[in-house]
């Protein structure tokens, strides 16, 4: 069985991310910090609340920094706001991010409405571990008022247009993130969620 923690910013609900991953088999434990042992076979960051009290309550809330949490054996899935702590900066605020990820995280366009809610489809640009079994053009639902602009562009392995590209997945490493919330993404949210935890099984 797969034992999962998931980090509480304490900025939320996140019953229905755990709920998600519980229906799938896994063991979920609710975190605050990372001063106890890794003994987790996955992280996950989920998209609650805001970027500047979520880095401080990361950083503020352990003596154990999270990248010697997670180093580079245990997958991490950064979900929207969880994504976007992953970079190095973000408009949303004056705090550095985790920095696992180069780039930055920008506020989406004023030519639209602003946050993004609603359903939109995947553009898969690769082949990528959370993608696998998923179609392209698969709809999945966004939450969001910023995009993460990546040094890199390799690590994109899906878009949404809006008119213009936003980065809806990323991958780099033990790194994965998602900019729409695959639990609230119906049968394809699914699809990655167990996706995740196959990599967590590994």
């Amino acid at each position: 069985m797969v034992h999962l923690a998931i980090f509480d910013y304490g900025a939320g609900n996140i019953f229905s991310l755990k709920n998600s991953l519980e229906k799938t088999g896994a063991t979920v434990d609710v975190i605050t910090n990372f001063d106890k042992p890794n003994i987790y076979s996955g992280l996950l960051l989920p998209g609650v609340g805001n970027f500047d009290p979520a880095i401080k309550s990361i950083r503020k809330s352990s003596k154990t920094n999270f990248n010697d949490y997670v180093k580079d054996s245990t997958p991490v899935l950064g979900i929207c706001l969880g994504m976007e702590m992953f970079f190095e900066k973000s408009e949303e605020g004056n705090e550095k991010g985790l920095g696992v990820i180069n780039g930055d995280v920008i506020i989406l366009p004023s030519s639209m409405k602003v946050p993004h809610m609603g359903w939109n489809n995947l553009e898969i640009k690769k082949s990528g571990t959370i993608l696998e079994g998923v179609n392209d053009n698969a709809w999945v639902y966004f939450v969001h008022s910023y995009s993460v602009k990546p040094t890199n562009n390799d690590i994109i392995t899906a878009e949404s247009d809006y008119g213009i590209k936003v980065p809806a997945v990323v991958e780099q490493g033990n790194f994965f993130g998602t900019q729409f919330h695959p639990e609230k993404s119906g049968k394809v949210g699914k699809i990655m969620i167990q996706n995740f935890l196959d990599v967590c099984k590994k």
